[in-house]
């Protein structure tokens, strides 16, 4: 996530694609990956059906392939240890009681991932510990023209290392995700660090696609404009 918001020179919706890998190697990966998508998805149908009947067995086992990614999701959005293991339980609790309940319109794991989000941000609201700032200070301003109404925006990403340690950067981040959005911090997450694509999330979430996508370019600005004026620069 980090070369999202320091290289100025990157288009917001994400890096360029590397060059392509030979042929071969690439078709081959791609089978194998689609393949093992299927299995996955296959196991989990039956894992499911179970589920529905009260197989306590089936619980732990969907349990032991999915807490712990539904667990940095949860941690990253809340930002405390005990709050995410808090909602991980309930999340799995509620899966089983609620089982009957999923249609099978989206993908279990895109169900599980709802869960998530929804008790996180619950958690949020209840305990109104939100540290979330308005944008507005971190955002680019520009004229009428189009121009910046401050100096031109400095590629300081170039001299992050001499100036901080990954872990004093990864700290700035974390303390800069905490003042996001509720909602904008869980799209930041899917997207950033667990990979989905903005259509996964809107299906997660509830939200349009557009919306996902002025949402994250958002977030993206109001992260790198933080981190500027931790740094000394301008956010504009």
């Amino acid at each position: 996530m980090l070369a999202y918001i320091t290289d100025q020179n990157l288009p917001i919706e994400g890096l360029e694609l590397p060059p392509p890998m030979h042929g071969i190697k690439t078709l081959t990966g791609s089978v194998a990956a689609l393949k093992r998508k299927r299995r996955s998805d296959a196991d989990d149908a039956d894992l499911i059906e179970r589920l529905k009947i009260g197989d306590e067995e089936a619980l732990q086992v969907i349990f032991n392939r999915y807490a712990a990614k539904l667990y940095n999701v949860a941690q990253r959005i809340l930002g405390d240890v005990a709050d995410a293991e808090e909602v991980i339980q309930d999340v799995f609790w509620t899966a089983f009681r609620k089982a009957k309940s999923f249609r099978g319109t989206a993908q279990f794991s895109t169900w599980l991932y709802r869960l998530t989000v929804n008790a996180a941000l619950g958690k949020i609201r209840r305990s109104k510990k939100n540290k979330e700032v308005g944008y507005e200070e971190y955002l680019p301003k520009f004229q009428q023209d189009g121009h910046h109404k401050m100096r031109p925006v400095v590629d300081w990403s170039n001299t992050l290392d001499e100036k901080y340690a990954n872990r004093e950067l990864q700290q700035l981040l974390k303390q800069a995700l905490e003042r996001l959005k509720p909602m904008d911090k869980s799209v930041v997450v899917l997207s950033d660090m667990e990979g989905m694509s903005d259509k996964e999330i809107a299906v997660t979430l509830g939200l349009t696609v557009s919306a996902v996508k002025t949402r994250l370019h958002r977030a993206r600005l109001f992260l790198r404009g933080n981190l500027a004026v931790h740094l000394g620069h301008s956010a504009a």
